[in-house]
């Protein structure tokens, strides 16, 4: 039961945007932008973005040498630079944006362990920055000297740089987006979870926290950016969920020989240090079958794997207490690219970021907000 001033005043929108992420907070405040006058909602299900935007380990990264190497494999030398060049100036707009303070990002270069049945990804460093030259104007990857220094084990043999990586808080970057939708006059509802949407005529079914009150919304246009979960509003989609894995140790206690950010694995394994702790994530694919799932559940196999590596390659004989583990649920596809297209009469997604949502999120909101501006 809705009063008169509730039906007047929150029903009805120029533009509602299904998911309050990177993504979703992007294309509002884009298209707030270019439309002052527009009335703009956001819509989430969860109190915080359900998906993987602060739930990301807070690499500012664009991919590591394997995982160019890989992607190489998969994909044309062209396609591969489009989406180097993509999340790297990605991340320079966010900085751009919002300011470094404001991110607390860090320009703390990115490492990558290489084990002895990697070491063939030494051979084609050079042809790897040849190829990233156009976008960087300079070398990305470099062997690192003196590698022991950083005391990793003894199945560490090569250690590559990385100097245009960094690392930032995801909570400060989301509580940037915050603050400038606010500016801008965007309302954002939480605890709305969405049931249907009628992409040609602009009606979103939902449902309140408590699923006991179907609200029903309208707008002459919507974006869905649901990632992960948009197969349950578009069945069409091939995108599949990719969930991750993250442990967060107690206060170490001993001193850190490394600082940076860290990647192992086809870039599938990270860490890095927040707060004197070490931060341990991924390996998705020691499990992939396992982690296609939109359940935010950890998979025993996988913390295992993560535990191992940290006693036994990161900090070697160290015993390591952890103190908090949680998941994210990521978007993937055999493209890596992300989908930004009309999917009806009133209706645009953009979807699909790869595990990339810190680096292109921003960019591909506004990308999304030009689309809807023509629908």
């Amino acid at each position: 039961m809705f009063s008169y001033w509730e039906k007047k005043h929150f029903f009805d929108y120029d533009l509602i945007v299904v998911g309050s992420g990177f993504v979703g907070l992007s294309t509002a405040i884009h298209y707030k932008k270019k439309h002052p006058k527009a009335n703009v909602l956001v819509l989430e299900r969860g109190v915080f973005p359900t998906g993987a935007s602060t739930k990301n380990a807070g690499f500012a990264c664009f991919g590591s040498l394997t995982e160019i190497l890989d992607d190489l494999g998969q994909m044309t030398q062209d396609e591969v630079l489009g989406l180097v060049e993509r999340r790297y100036r990605g991340l320079k707009s966010i900085r751009k944006q919002f300011g470094d303070k404001n991110l607390d990002y860090a320009p703390s270069n990115g490492y990558e362990l290489l084990e002895e049945s990697q070491l063939q990804a030494v051979d084609q460093m050079d042809a790897v920055n040849k190829l990233l030259q156009p976008v960087f104007k300079d070398a990305v990857f470099s062997s690192l000297k003196n590698p022991e220094k950083m005391r990793f084990s003894d199945q560490v043999k090569v250690i590559v740089k990385n100097k245009f990586e960094g690392e930032l808080d995801p909570g400060r970057y989301m509580t940037s987006l915050w603050k400038l939708a606010q500016q801008e006059g965007i309302r954002i509802l939480t605890g709305v979870s969405v049931c249907e949407i009628r992409k040609d005529e602009g009606i979103i079914l939902s449902e309140d926290a408590a699923g006991e009150t179907i609200l029903e919304f309208k707008a002459k246009k919507i974006a869905i950016c649901t990632n992960a979960f948009t197969k349950k509003l578009l069945p069409e989609s091939a995108i599949r969920p990719g969930r991750g894995l993250i442990l967060l140790s107690e206060p170490l206690g001993f001193d850190i020989p490394w600082k940076g950010t860290f990647h192992m694995d086809k870039g599938y394994v990270y860490f890095r240090q927040v707060d004197g702790r070490l931060l341990l994530g991924g390996a998705r694919n020691v499990d992939f079958e396992g982690e296609e799932s939109t359940d935010f559940l950890v998979n025993p196999k996988i913390k295992s794997h993560l535990e191992k590596l940290a006693t036994e390659v990161i900090f070697p004989e160290k015993t390591i207490a952890w103190d908090i583990e949680w998941t994210g649920i990521m978007a993937f596809d055999k493209i890596k690219s992300p989908i930004i297209q009309q999917v009806g009469i009133k209706t645009a997604v953009a979807v699909r970021l790869g595990g990339m949502g810190v680096a292109i999120g921003w960019q591909v909101g506004k990308e999304l907000s030009v689309l809807l501006s023509k629908l």
